[in-house]
């Protein structure tokens, strides 16, 4: 996986822990210490290739730097499959490696859907920041596209700023800090991944921004805790989720 930093592959780890008890196989769980670690992911799949594992599950931090190492390990005779971030198709065609199985959900349809939540009503000119994750994973570019489709659709909707967090909560804090102070009227915020969008929370709270609509996807507990509606001559922050697998 690409880290148990994230709450949301803590539970990925626990899925995988019931199927081995359900399966009766042996597994190896391997985490880098960030999910920007990829020439540790790298490093994790030479070593369990040299330990002559059956197969990889892999969850890829990068779309294309990982398919080249993964290709010596299908070569070895190891079977991969690839969840929650797709390897990229071109790239593993042009390595003249077949096909591999992925499974994960509708990242575009999600993010669109979150968008969509947090256009509608929309009627007076509102500026928006979206806060992106790795841009060389394919997920990330996903959500970060069907959301601004969602967001642009909407005419009176500006997104005056695209950043990439890295899927990290303190970068995400630091960036939305920053495109409050560029941009002190935002409203709108979308995070690509919960952590994200706890960073940005995390920021508004500490602001004391109180209309500003924030909606991250993963539904982790810790953001579904953090969904919260509350009088308008309140503090008002409203958090939803796309549920991912």
């Amino acid at each position: 996986m690409k880290t148990l930093t994230n709450p949301f592959f803590v539970e990925m780890e626990k899925g995988a822990r019931k199927a081995e008890q359900e399966l009766g196989i042996h597994l190896t769980v391997k985490t880098a210490a960030q999910e920007t670690s990829i020439e540790q992911q790298m490093q994790l799949i030479e070593d369990l290739i040299a330990a002559k594992v059956s197969a990889i599950v892999i969850a890829p931090g990068d779309s294309q730097r990982l398919v080249a190492t993964l290709k010596k390990a299908a070569d070895a005779g190891i079977k991969i499959v690839n969840i929650d971030n797709r390897l990229d198709p071109e790239t593993i065609k042009q390595l003249g490696m077949a096909p591999i199985p992925f499974i994960s959900v509708d990242n575009d349809a999600g993010a669109y859907k979150a968008g969509q939540y947090l256009a509608d009503g929309v009627s007076s000119p509102t500026e928006a920041l979206v806060l992106e994750g790795i841009r060389s994973a394919d997920n990330a570019r996903q959500r970060m596209e069907g959301a601004k489709r969602a967001l642009l659709e909407n005419k009176q909707i500006q997104v005056v700023a695209s950043e990439t967090a890295n899927w990290d909560i303190e970068k995400a804090y630091d960036i939305t800090k920053t495109a409050f102070k560029k941009h002190p009227k935002i409203q709108l915020v979308f995070a690509a991944n919960d952590m994200m969008a706890l960073g940005a929370i995390k920021y508004l709270q500490e602001a004391g921004k109180t209309k500003v609509k924030v909606v991250g996807f993963d539904a982790l507990g810790e953001a579904i805790a953090k969904v919260i509606v509350l009088p308008c001559n309140k503090f008002a922050l409203t958090f939803a989720c796309a549920p991912r697998m």
